[in-house]
């Protein structure tokens, strides 16, 4: 993926102060493409001047599959008139980077050529006004190129474009249906497609249970070679493991064949599968498939979005479980975890791969990874569907270790506080109508969300360390209100 730099300017500044602009700003994105912060490579193109240069370079981009959005600079004045027909083209995300070229004011010499040169404080506002007066989502970044700081900000509303790059072009294979009689797992899957680009399709169990059955022991005795050497082997029961690794090799081959990017599956709907895949599913969101048990579509897909939106970050990231409270006054916490499924990139250390029984689904005893998380800061992420509209609702949490040792429940867990407390966490999660399947990301914030939320327009709700349940009721109902009017 790439990112195109666009300049604006007019001509009424003459030759030699356009052939400066150009020389300036191919410095400019010569040094960004050097530094390791920036993830993806930034593009120049030549400076536009006219509506109908501004126009086409949209259209381009547009068009273009290797681009997944452009970046705006406004070097000197650029009547933001010219910029009306090109802006409401563009389809692809838009950031408007408010900076300029040199740091300092040059006290001794400046000049008016000077400031015809240097209009970046007014061309790029006057250049907002329009953005405003457009309505058009937009990433707004600001502060001297150079500065690390500043490039994070780029960088992250690249990682946030790719993110929404991904999201138009995502399969989701639903293996069985949604979990009988669960609500929040449902949702409009046409409305999906409309706003995320997500297409959202059913498959019986028994399209992959060939797959499955056509799995070679030569195969699978290849990716034991490879699996027992990522993890620790903590079971007696190989075969169990194997039948795991059958069944990873089945559904990836049959996600690679129509290319899928993630997918679900349901506990009570494993017609000709010898157990509920656990360890199979660990493996395939460890190499960025998306996921969500009990036929949650919609998580599975956040979780496939996420991942690439991290990629090359540190921290993982997962599909996730509120599963139960630790509640001693002053100290509250969540245990998150699930049956069998949670992502090895969160895990603290080496996991275990261990086989045990398994109360629900009445197959046999599945293989699964076993790892307590990481500690640090992270986000909970829903996204629901609350008729006519999505919602997406992040908390801000911090992860921390396990108080004791549990060692009657063999699964990958993590235990974090939810800000600013518990309380006020799960009565505004509540209130918000957030599901108890999460993604839980630690390389992602919730700055990162909300412009992925902003460049699909769907709602955003965060849930953090100044949330206060009297303003959250009145963010609530004014949402209402505002997409009543939409």
């Amino acid at each position: 993926m790439k990112f195109w730099f666009i300049t604006g300017s007019q001509h009424l500044y003459g030759e030699e102060t356009l052939k400066k602009v150009s020389q300036n700003t191919r410095k400019m994105v010569d040094e960004l493409n050097k530094s390791e912060i920036i993830p993806y490579e930034i593009v120049w193109k030549e400076t536009v001047k006219t509506p109908n240069e501004i126009t086409k370079i949209m259209e381009q981009a547009n068009i273009d599959e290797d681009c997944a959005g452009v970046i705006t600079f406004m070097h000197t004045f650029s009547p933001s008139k010219m910029w009306i027909a090109g802006l409401t083209k563009l389809n692809k995300p838009y950031c408007h980077f408010h900076t300029q070229f040199g740091q300092e004011i040059p006290w001794d010499s400046i000049d008016m050529d000077f400031m015809n040169l240097y209009q970046s404080a007014h061309g790029d506002r006057e250049h907002g006004f329009l953005g405003a007066r457009l309505r058009k989502p937009r990433k707004i970044v600001v502060g001297y190129w150079e500065n690390d700081d500043v490039r994070k900000k780029l960088a992250d509303f690249m990682r946030v474009a790719v993110g929404v790059a991904v999201s138009k072009d995502l399969k989701v294979a639903r293996f069985g249906d949604n979990m009988r009689e669960v609500a929040v797992t449902e949702g409009d899957k046409v409305e999906a497609q409309i706003k995320l680009g997500w297409s959202v399709n059913y498959h019986p169990v028994g399209d992959i249970v060939e797959y499955v059955n056509n799995v070679t022991d030569e195969q699978i005795d290849k990716r034991y070679a490879e699996v027992t050497k990522l993890y620790n082997l903590k079971t007696d029961n190989i075969s169990g493991v194997k039948y795991q690794l059958k069944m990873e090799i089945g559904i990836r081959n049959f996600l690679e064949r129509d290319n899928f990017g993630a997918f679900t599956t349901n506990f009570e709907d494993l017609h000709g599968l010898r157990q509920l895949p656990g360890l199979a599913i660990q493996l395939l969101m460890a190499d960025g498939y998306g996921f969500g048990g009990e036929g949650d579509w919609k998580t599975s897909a956040l979780t496939r979005v996420m991942k690439m939106m991290s990629k090359g970050l540190s921290g993982g990231t997962s599909f996730m479980e509120d599963y139960t409270y630790h509640l001693p006054k002053g100290n509250e916490m969540i245990l998150g975890a699930h049956m069998l499924e949670v992502c090895p990139s969160i895990a603290k250390g080496k996991p275990n791969i261990e086989v045990h029984p398994l109360g629900i689904g009445g197959k046999e005893d599945p293989a699964r990874l076993t790892f307590d998380g990481t500690e640090g800061d992270a986000i909970c992420v829903s996204l629901i569907d609350m008729g006519g509209r999505m919602r997406l609702i992040v908390n801000d949490v911090k992860a921390v270790a396990p108080l004791k040792a549990m060692p009657k429940l063999p699964v990958a867990g993590v235990m974090w506080k939810p800000l600013p407390n518990l309380q006020t966490s799960a009565e505004g999660w509540i209130l918000a109508g957030g599901a108890h399947h999460t993604v839980m990301s630690y390389a992602l914030s919730a700055e990162n969300m909300r412009d992925f939320a902003e460049m699909t327009d769907i709602e955003f709700v965060h849930i953090g360390e100044k949330t206060d349940i009297t303003e959250l009721k009145k963010e609530l109902l004014w949402n209402d209100i505002a997409y009543k009017l939409k």
